[in-house]
């Protein structure tokens, strides 16, 4: 059982940095249609946030992080964040706390890092490798939405365990199963394996991953897909789409959602199969 001690600290510390100012939650709405399901859509009622509408390059918002955002310091020179603009309370981000870019490839250090938050807190794990698989920042960061023990992790963890036994979704993916989810020593390998399998290339002889790529898991998986595009119909994709989470902002096509459906949306984001 784990202690969720590092949530806890969250939630605490986010409640501290909303009245300061400091977080700003998003409000939205939950929109319904049957066409939808088992997607999770809602419509931002908030003002878009400044990062996701700037154009052209940004200013680094973690060099440096806002103190009051801060949760933990961690000895593999992680940082663990509150995300400023959460829309689940105590989403969590994990830093470099010295600059490492989003683009290139996960390191030893950041798995470790992870593991030492998945040993308190489980939940659903993303990352958005670059700007064209949905990332807002070009600093390493991986993210975390906390579960309770026995809660889903995401609208479509049933089904991204039933690809384990057969993969059948029409785009560039892989998805294992894990089996050391609290320590994880499984996940270096695991992501290693997935990029040879989706071409990206390998740390030992390539920079950077040669595509874009979401990585998704929880307690019982792992999933990567192969990105090729950030966008369609108005909707900003990232990993959380391939998760069953979406966001309608006023620039989304709900028309074209409600006509074509939302697996037509992620195959539309996502590189086709190879095979």
């Amino acid at each position: 059982m784990r202690s969720e001690l590092l949530w806890r600290r969250a939630l605490q510390r986010s409640a501290e940095a909303e009245l300061a100012g400091a977080l700003v939650p998003l409000a939205t709405e939950l929109l319904e249609h049957p066409r939808i399901g088992p997607f999770v859509l809602r419509r931002l009622l908030s003002s878009t946030p400044k990062h996701l509408r700037q154009g052209g390059p940004k200013a680094n918002p973690f060099l440096p992080w806002e103190g009051a955002l801060e949760v933990e310091r961690l000895s593999t020179g992680h940082v663990v964040l509150l995300n400023k603009y959460p829309v689940q309370p105590g989403h969590l981000l994990l830093i470099t706390a010295d600059w490492q870019p989003q683009a290139g490839w996960i390191r030893p250090e950041d798995w470790q890092a992870v593991g030492h938050l998945a040993g308190d807190t489980a939940g659903l794990w993303f990352f958005n490798s670059s700007a064209p698989a949905g990332a807002s920042q070009p600093h390493r960061h991986l993210q975390l939405l906390p579960r309770r023990a026995g809660e889903a992790s995401c609208p479509l963890a049933a089904l991204c365990e039933a690809q384990l036994q057969q993969r059948q979704w029409p785009w560039a993916y892989r998805i294992s199963r894990r089996h050391d989810p609290i320590g994880c020593s499984d996940l270096p390998d695991l992501y290693r394996h997935h990029a040879e399998q989706l071409g990206f290339g390998s740390p030992q002889q390539d920079s950077q991953p040669l595509h874009p790529y979401n990585l998704l898991f929880d307690d019982r998986w792992l999933l990567t897909v192969r990105r090729s595009r950030e966008h369609c119909a108005g909707f900003s994709i990232n990993a959380l789409a391939f998760a069953g989470y979406l966001l309608a902002t006023e620039k989304s096509d709900l028309s074209w959602l409600e006509q074509q459906g939302p697996w037509q949306l992620l195959q539309a984001v996502a590189s086709p199969a190879t095979g």
